[in-house]
């Protein structure tokens, strides 16, 4: 039933974009230069995403210089192991996915889902064959009642309709609304979020021994994730994989 939904939106979305095309030429979300179709970027911006491939961080999904062997870890990951198993991105941020990102976050331009849903399954393909059930970060519900959407719900939406992958929405809830992480250190950035999560009691059941997969938009300093991945192992979550379309670079 929800992959029949799923492929519904998908086919909106698409007739959607046909139909403004008639009226409005297409533009590219990142630098708004007129593009072919709904959805796609230009050439230039296309270029200009860091996409990242192996060899890659097995904790933090960074990319290695060198080849350092399956299963290997950064310095940052033994310096300061994450809360969840193991994450991935399909691209590291820059000002071109921070535009991408924005455009979907913050200008309504969810034409862009697709092709961003489908580089985080290619970019996930080692993680989803053991994912259950796939967990968006969750809003708060004012930011969700001025925003309209959570970004995040909408990419895991896309993951799941790309992968099969059953998605749950309400398996986290922030219960308290924190102030943008922007500006935040990475000490403040975690305090800022300290108890801002928890899983309702009605959906321990849901993630009792199972593998969850925990989708953002991006991944910056990791305090966000860890926080929602101890509640989800708090609650009996075997593993926690987090995916998301863009990493922030650390050093090591």
């Amino acid at each position: 039933m929800q992959g029949a939904v799923a492929h519904i939106a998908r086919a909106g979305r698409r007739i959607a974009g046909d139909m403004l095309n008639l009226v409005l030429p297409a533009t590219c979300p990142v630098c708004e230069r007129p593009v072919s179709g709904a959805g796609g970027l230009c050439e230039g911006c296309w270029a200009g995403l860091d996409v990242i491939s192996e060899p890659v961080c097995d904790a933090y999904g960074t990319p290695f210089v060198f080849d350092e062997g399956k299963g290997a870890v950064s310095a940052r990951a033994i310096s300061s192991p994450p809360v969840w198993d193991r994450a991935r991105g399909a691209v590291m941020f820059n000002d071109c996915s921070q535009h991408l990102v924005h455009a979907l976050k913050y200008r309504d331009r969810h034409e862009v889902l697709d092709a961003m849903a489908g580089m985080m399954a290619h970019a996930g393909r080692d993680i989803l064959p053991r994912a259950q059930v796939i967990a968006p970060v969750p809003l708060h519900r004012r930011r969700l009642w001025s925003r309209r959407y959570n970004q995040a719900a909408l990419l895991a939406g896309g993951v799941g309709a790309a992968t099969g992958v059953t998605v749950q929405t309400d398996l986290v809830s922030r219960v308290r609304n924190t102030r943008s992480q922007v500006g935040l250190g990475e000490g403040q950035r975690s305090r800022n979020v300290k108890g801002a999560f928890s899983v309702p009691d009605a959906r321990v059941r849901d993630i009792m021994g199972r593998n969850i997969l925990l989708v953002d938009d991006v991944l910056t300093s990791g305090a966000t994730a860890n926080e929602c991945a101890r509640m989800l192992k708090q609650a009996g979550a075997v593993h926690v994989d987090v995916l998301v379309f863009a990493l922030v670079n650390h050093s090591g």
